[in-house]
């Protein structure tokens, strides 16, 4: 079953369709767009008109206005664009607010959220039918290499950010074309890869610090003390970087930037050879720290690559962390972590961006609650 995308629209939005042009009808909280089938409609495009923009349930169902077969009701669901809302949820309000409607054979629409069109982390594995995913959004055809069709594209930064936080999952688990030559292997990383790189790095490192101190057991502070950095940096980095979201410019080469960084993953979150950070750009993104931490420690430079060396090593873990929780089975504790991750995915994307731990969200109040509290 291709996975669900659908973007949701309130009411007024689907009443604003009413014409020729452009022509909506509902059922319960699925909405239909029916522009291209009105001339092929038995009864004509005038037997549809008065009815567009609005929910078609009872004369569907009414016989002596027109009878309906089942292939009728099967064609629409080919038509099927959307999912009607009663508001817009805010990232910080109630985001766990379920979308469910009878339907016109009493069955229940999935509770769907508006901001991703996705109802649970199982949604993430399901497989997207490619040509009706890319028939249907008009946004990036998996068939094809990405990057030039971001860069190509010319969506709005709207429209962009909307369909990159929609996953989507390709077929058989494959990676989706990034480049389509010969650069495609840099964009691919297995997750061994990081530990049989860095670990080494970082044991070198760690004993060039060490040279500096009248022990290792004086050193272990600091080095600690760069993990402990680490797990604000990846919190900052991953809100503030990764998520800059609205503040992109609205321009190709901010949109591009943006899904070479971190769009791609949200929009292909099951990718197993895109979860890690390819090396190349790791290099890219720590040079600067390592500058900056022996800035800070101008003083003394084996502090200042002990913290450092710490740092690379919270790296690591988070790279290994992020692998495993989307594709492994965890530990009780882990699992835990698992589902908060996976809903940060799944459910609001703008909230839950620890991935190591929840502590910088519930810090700085960016805790994305996975659970809704019953009241009587």
């Amino acid at each position: 079953m291709p996975a669900l995308v659908l973007p949701t629209l309130t009411q007024a939005e689907v009443e604003s369709h009413n014409s020729e042009k452009s022509c909506y009808v509902s059922i319960g909280t699925n909405v239909y767009d029916v522009t291209d089938f009105l001339e092929s409609h038995p009864g004509g495009p005038d037997l549809i008109l008065p009815y567009a923009g609005k929910d078609v349930a009872e004369i569907l169902k009414d016989e002596d206005s027109h009878r309906h077969s089942d292939s009728a009701y099967e064609m629409l669901d080919e038509l099927h664009v959307g999912f009607i809302v009663n508001e817009k949820l805010a990232p910080n309000g109630d985001v766990q607010k379920k979308v469910s409607d009878s339907q016109i054979n009493d069955e229940v629409t999935p509770a769907v959220h508006p901001r991703t069109g996705m109802s649970c982390e199982e949604d993430l594995s399901k497989e997207t039918d490619y040509d009706t995913d890319y028939k249907r959004h008009k946004f990036l055809d998996l068939n094809k290499p990405l990057l030039l069709q971001v860069w190509f594209g010319g969506f709005s930064k709207e429209f962009y950010l909307d369909q990159v936080h929609r996953p989507r999952h390709c077929k058989g688990g494959f990676s989706a074309p990034l480049f389509g030559n010969f650069l495609e292997p840099l964009s691919l990383t297995p997750w061994w890869l990081i530990p049989l790189i860095w670990l080494p790095c970082i044991t070198y490192g760690t004993v060039l610090a060490s040279e500096g101190f009248e022990s290792k057991l004086s050193m272990a502070p600091w080095w600690l003390f760069g993990v402990l950095i680490w797990t604000l940096v990846e919190y900052v980095l991953h809100r503030c970087l990764f998520h800059l979201d609205y503040y992109l410019p609205d321009n190709r080469v901010g949109i591009t930037m943006h899904f070479l960084l971190h769009g791609i993953h949200h929009y292909l979150p099951m990718d197993k050879y895109r979860l890690v950070m390819p090396p190349t750009l790791f290099l890219v993104l720590a040079t600067p720290f390592y500058k900056l931490a022996h800035a800070i420690f101008y003083w003394n430079w084996h502090m200042g690559t002990a913290v450092y060396c710490g740092g690379i090593f919270g790296y690591v873990c988070y790279d290994l962390t992020h692998y495993f929780l989307h594709h492994q089975n965890l530990p009780l504790w882990y699992k835990d972590l698992k589902k908060y991750h996976l809903a940060h995915h799944f459910l609001d994307y703008e909230l839950g961006f620890g991935v190591t731990s929840r502590f910088w969200d519930q810090v700085f109040g960016t805790e994305l609650q996975t659970s809704v509290k019953k009241t009587n």
